[in-house]
């Protein structure tokens, strides 16, 4: 009887350390893949940060152009011009954040290539009508950065999403998405393996 009550505790003993030992294994798997973010992704995020302050620097731009045409009355067509061109542009700051409100509503925001043609077009309003007889060549020249800056940003992900750059991001994406759930899940079993060790350890004191 004794015997057999030792061998039932070996055998406890036993797969307790094998159980422990997967999951230790799977801990430094956690950390393994905590290590190794996507490149490619990393890049795209790197992009897209770059375009939303190009767009912020459109708003910039087009914000002092407004208040300098309803201000001075020289132009109100061209100040409402400009705020036409403020909204799209915070659509194409909105649009870098992928926040699924709004690519639910405006799924063609989604893919790179309408996103593109609406940063495109948000630079050409910026650059319209630069020409201020010479006076406040500071704002001319905000134009023409901000506007060419998303000019170049348009035309990579107009090509991008013609070479289907974008749907490789998603599927990319996605991964990464189930990649963080299987870290979650196993820091999960960690923690209660951790709270079952616990509760032995007071069972045998």
């Amino acid at each position: 009887m004794a015997r057999s009550t030792e061998i039932a505790e070996n055998s406890q003993k036993a797969s307790s350390s094998i159980n422990g030992e997967n999951l230790q294994r799977a801990s430094s798997s956690i950390t393994r893949l905590r290590a190794r973010p996507d490149p490619f992704l990393v890049v795209c995020r790197c992009f897209s940060v770059i375009t939303s302050l190009s767009a912020i620097l459109c708003i910039f731009a087009n914000v002092l152009s407004a208040i300098r045409s309803f201000k001075n009355g020289s132009d109100i067509f061209d100040g409402i011009f400009r705020c036409y061109a403020i909204v799209l542009a915070i659509f194409v700051v909105v649009a870098e954040t992928e926040w699924g409100f709004v690519i639910k509503f405006w799924k063609v925001l989604e893919y790179w290539a309408g996103r593109g043609m609406l940063q495109i077009f948000v630079a050409v309003m910026t650059r319209a009508f630069p020409d201020y007889s010479g006076e406040q060549e500071y704002l001319v020249i905000l134009q023409n950065i901000g506007s060419y800056l998303l000019l170049a940003c348009g035309v990579v992900f107009v090509v991008s999403g013609i070479l289907c750059i974008g749907s490789l991001k998603r599927a990319r994406l996605k991964k990464e998405t189930s990649r963080d759930q299987a870290v979650k899940d196993l820091e999960e079993l960690e923690r209660r393996r951790q709270e079952l060790e616990a509760l032995l350890v007071e069972n045998r004191v």
